[in-house]
């Protein structure tokens, strides 16, 4: 059994999809980000990082306790990898999987987070923030026009479908709100319709879908509690676990 440490958010998406598409079973442990479950001792225990999602699997064990592993590419490689599907291991088809999941995990995702930021949280903090939204915006609209280009030359991001494009599809999802319009993306708007049609896909964004907000109605203590952490936050939260 795998515990799924989760929110319902695009990187907590990528694995509610990929552990419904093989079909493993997993016990969803809600992670409430507004009001800091992220910074619980327990959760730091297997998150340093302070973020969500992770996954225990208590089938596997490192020194003596289940295997716990955070980020999300790390944990779609390893689920990949243990049930043998949507990761080939053989080159180049691994490279090509690996590229497109690290350029999600270094572009597509935080850009993305970025305009999510500015469209739905800037707004409760004082100050003009119009430069960054417009600025992430633009580089949200660059790289769809990256997998444009792509995806006219093949069905999914590196050929097959796989872990890549469970990574990629989530950030994708948000679109109406980011003022975009993918019917300007051809090829985006095709390979986007196709996915949503996965029932395993269907299944796994549907996971904790009575606790979305995208930021209405969270409280300044959560706003705070989400957006204000520093290294000195981060310290005291260590010593708090001593």
């Amino acid at each position: 059994m795998i515990d799924l440490y989760y929110a319902p958010t695009p990187n907590g998406w990528k694995i509610s999809i990929m552990l419904e598409e093989c079909k493993l079973d997993y016990n969803v442990i809600p992670v409430n980000l507004g009001k800091g479950d992220q910074f619980k001792p327990e959760f730091l225990k297997i998150s340093p990082n302070n973020r969500m999602p992770v996954i225990v699997d208590h089938d596997n064990s490192f020194e003596g306790e289940a295997l716990s592993i955070f980020e999300s590419g790390a944990i779609l490689m390893y689920l990949g990898e243990k049930t043998g599907k949507f990761f080939p291991q053989e080159s180049p088809k691994k490279e090509r999987v690996l590229e497109w999941l690290f350029w999600q995990i270094g572009g597509l995702g935080p850009m993305a987070g970025q305009v999510s930021h500015f469209v739905n949280y800037a707004p409760n903090f004082p100050g003009d923030h119009s430069y960054s939204e417009k600025r992430y915006k633009n580089e949200y609209d660059r790289l769809l026009g990256v997998m444009n280009n792509v995806l006219g030359q093949r069905e999914y991001l590196a050929g097959d479908y796989s872990i890549a494009d469970m990574a990629s599809f989530p950030w994708i999802t948000a679109y109406k709100r980011y003022e975009v319009d993918l019917d300007s993306f051809e090829n985006v708007r095709r390979w986007f319709d196709d996915i949503k049609s996965r029932p395993a896909v269907r299944k796994g964004i549907e996971v904790g879908k009575e606790s979305r907000s995208f930021g209405k109605g969270i409280t300044k203590e959560g706003l705070k509690t989400m957006f204000s952490q520093d290294s000195k936050s981060i310290a005291e939260m260590a010593k708090d676990k001593e």
